[in-house]
């Protein structure tokens, strides 16, 4: 099978299609899915074109969703939060796809918060996409996840000593799994990695690793070390998307 791989879409349809097409996945005539590595929406303003993609790949059988701490911002912003935005919502962008897939403006959301959070919980994203997602999905050689595996952290997470490999991560519950998916996959493949296999991961944009690991600066492309590949290329920073292509 052929994996076209993209991670943090961030809402920015237009730059993910265009990567895409570079890659060739619209084209290609061998077995095919796409593999999105969580933090399918916030920040860009192409909320529903986004949506719409994500359903018909999914009509297709054409997708692999694994779940990122984004797709976690929405469900706590249409449950736990009932509608209320934190800081947290509106600095990360889960609030404005909230308006964007519901229709809603600030006055509106802000007026009727319990009303706003049923319209996001009646979204297309919400209940059908968010819920296909997983924690991680593995090929013979690859692990795809969102940040890392869940891991052993002492301290803080701040450096790759920090991070432990856990032997039983694959039977890991939903909050080891929720914070894994704020790990810095490039730090924690130092200590952590999977023997024997590759983890693909994104969350932490990939100019951290080439930086810090190989010395070069303000470089986005996917970074490529021991045990992990990573491709968030900040998005939002950038305008350009990694997609890189994987046969296993």
């Amino acid at each position: 099978m052929r994996y076209y791989v993209v991670s943090d879409t961030h809402g920015f349809y237009s730059i993910m299609r265009s990567a895409l097409e570079k890659a060739g996945y619209f084209k290609d005539t061998v077995p095919h899915k796409l593999v999105m590595l969580g933090d399918i929406m916030d920040r860009g303003d192409e909320a529903k074109e986004m949506q719409d993609f994500v359903l018909d790949q999914m009509q297709r059988d054409q997708v692999i969703l694994v779940r990122g701490n984004h797709e976690d911002l929405l469900v706590d912003l249409a449950t736990t939060d009932r509608g209320l935005p934190y800081t947290h919502h509106k600095l990360n962008g889960t609030y404005g796809t909230a308006l964007q897939l519901t229709g809603y403006d600030m006055h509106s959301a802000s007026t009727v918060p319990y009303t706003f959070a049923k319209a996001i919980r009646e979204t297309p994203f919400y209940r059908e996409i968010i819920p296909t997602t997983r924690d991680y999905y593995e090929t013979p050689h690859y692990v795809f996840v969102h940040g890392w595996i869940p891991c052993v952290v002492m301290g803080n997470g701040d450096t790759p000593d920090d991070f432990s490999y856990l032997p039983d991560w694959r039977s890991a519950g939903p909050e080891q799994w929720a914070r894994a998916r704020w790990y810095n996959g490039m730090d924690a493949a130092q200590n952590a990695a999977v023997e024997g296999k590759t983890i693909v991961c994104g969350h932490w944009h990939t100019a951290y690793g080439h930086e810090k690991y190989e010395g070069k600066k303000h470089d986005f492309s996917p970074y490529y070390g021991p045990g992990v590949i990573a491709i968030d290329a900040c998005t939002a920073y950038t305008h350009r998307m990694n997609c890189i292509v994987l046969d296993d």
